[in-house]
This record gives structure tokens, sequence and C-alpha cells, in this order.
């Protein structure tokens, strides 16, 4: 039962931890959050299982880890006023060509990594851009002026 705890206790806090990072860290990872996010991996497998290395230690973190994203899903479609909360809302970024400087800056995006994501799309101003919004899961949807 203690291995249970413990794999609700870490995918809490590992939930907690892509929450606060942010959408745009989500959407490319650098070198070092790729690194640092590989050795959580390590970690992880350290706290819960305190090198139990059973295959039924295993499993069982499996499992919880498979339930709790399954309840996360499951809240995000019954319950849509907790979806803020559980999965995150899209932000607008841009609004009539014009970069939103104050919401990049809460979500931590820069105006360079904003552009970079337009030229990508074959997007050469802000000018071009209707409104681009933040998805949950860190892309950008550019919409063009009409």
């Amino acid at each position: 039962m203690e291995i249970v705890v413990r794999a609700v206790v870490v995918f809490v806090f590992l939930w907690l931890i892509t929450r606060i990072t942010g959408r745009s860290s989500l959407g490319e990872l650098s070198s070092f959050q790729l690194i640092l996010y590989t050795a959580m991996g390590d970690l992880v497998q350290q706290a819960v299982t305190q090198q139990d290395y059973s295959l039924t230690a295993g499993v069982l973190v499996i499992g919880v880890f498979t339930l709790l994203t399954l309840l996360l899903s499951w809240i995000n479609v019954r319950f849509p006023k907790l979806r803020g909360v559980v999965h995150g809302k899209p932000v607008l970024v841009v609004r009539d060509g014009e970069p939103l400087l104050d919401v990049l800056r809460r979500e931590r995006m820069s105006l360079d990594d904003l552009m970079a994501t337009a030229r990508q799309q074959g997007i050469r101003r802000f000018s071009e851009v209707d409104v681009a919004v933040l998805e949950t899961d860190g892309r950008v949807s550019f919409l063009r002026a009409g």
C-alpha cells in the first residue's frame, strides 16, 4: 500500500511541476530541460519504489500513474469548471496584429520565441495576424487577418 501512496504523491508533484513550468516551456524543451526531465524519471522511480525492483512494484506504479491520468481526463470532461485547473485554458497572445506583452510575460514566453513560432508557420510580421492563441499544449495557433 505504501508504494501506491508514494506513486500518488509523486504523480501529483509531477503534475504540479508541469503546470508551474508553463505552456511555452512544454511546447519546446531546451536541452537542459530535456536532461532534467530525463533525470527526473530515474529520481521518480527511486522515490516511488524505494529500490524495490520487483515486477509487482513496477506494474503497481505504472497502474497508479495510468489510473490517475485517466482520472484527470475524466475530471476534464465531466467537470468543465475544473478544466482550467486540470488542463489549462488557451490564452490570447496577439490581438489585431499586436503582441500582448503582459500576457507573454505572465506565460514566460519571449517575443522572440513567439516570432520564431510565427515564422515557422510562414508569418513574417505580426501585422499579418488577427489573433494568436497559446494553446494548452504549448503550441501557438495563428489566425491570419482576413
